[in-house]
């Protein structure tokens, strides 16, 4: 994907080709808020959607309110271009909780929600919860290190390439430690109404992975699950909590092996219709 100033204010990241016949796909990353790490499943997406990456500068502290309007704001631009194409919002870890902010705020925006590992799971965690407390008494410059030790619970090293493991690490060290302080904190407090919730009816798909050594990501989305009207629960047994970096994950196939993807011919019916 190309890379635009990310650090001047937040951005979609864009593919090389961009694809406006296609449905928008726009992916809400974890807490390095890079967008980078979609790259691995960034072709097999591009199969069927015209995808865009949220990027957030790295020195970004602002709200969920803020964030929301940033991601909405990009999207109308987008579909300035082409109204009627429907809109797939894709959310990852805080991404995840990113995402049930947007969509509750604008619902009639997306024709699809997916929530992956949703980080609202760290209330699940009270250590976690008490631990990201007294993380400003850590001093910056042994980040590095706990990024490194922190490896093996974000991810399942072995069913990770060499060069994502060292493209997660590098990601995880490129985010200032006042950012990741910030970022922990609007997730300590991270509340979104579940009556809010259930006013969201179009088709949910909720993705945990099943070896989450993070966070407890399959107990909440069965959480999530009871709430929303129209979801659909897609636990992935060996999988840890990045796990879109996993070597045999495919984003593309899971959502087609569920019948979460909509036919051109679909598509085409729809914006008669509108029209």
């Amino acid at each position: 994907m190309t890379t635009p100033e990310v650090e001047l204010k937040p951005c979609f990241l864009t593919p090389k080709r961009l694809q406006p016949e296609y449905p928008l796909f726009v992916y809400l990353p974890g807490m390095d808020g890079t967008g980078q790490l979609l790259r691995s499943q960034t072709a097999g997406l591009e199969v069927g959607f015209d995808v865009r990456c949220f990027a957030i500068p790295r020195q970004d502290l602002n709200s969920w309110d803020v964030l929301r309007n940033n991601v909405l704001d990009l999207i109308y631009a987008e579909l300035e271009k082409s109204p009627e194409r429907p809109v797939y919002l894709c959310g990852e870890s805080f991404g995840g909780c990113l995402a049930m902010k947007v969509a509750i705020k604008a619902p009639h925006l997306f024709k699809r929600i997916i929530l992956i590992n949703p980080a609202s799971a760290l209330h699940l965690r009270p250590w976690l919860n008490w631990v990201s407390q007294i993380t400003y008494l850590v001093p910056s410059g042994l980040y590095d290190i706990g990024a490194l030790g922190l490896l093996p619970f974000l991810a399942s090293l072995p069913r990770i390439s060499r060069s994502d493991r060292h493209e997660l690490l590098r990601t995880m060290r490129s985010v200032p430690s006042e950012t990741v302080l910030w970022r922990l904190s609007l997730l300590r407090e991270f509340h979104v109404d579940d009556k809010e919730l259930r006013c969201l009816t179009q088709p949910a798909l909720l993705i945990a992975g099943g070896s989450d050594r993070l966070l407890p990501s399959v107990t909440e989305v069965k959480r999530i699950g009871d709430i929303l009207p129209n979801n659909k629960i897609v636990v992935l047994p060996d999988c840890g909590h990045a796990c879109l970096l996993e070597q045999d994950i495919n984003l593309y196939e899971i959502l087609k092996d569920n019948e979460f993807l909509e036919s051109n011919a679909d598509i085409a019916k729809e914006q008669e219709v509108r029209g």
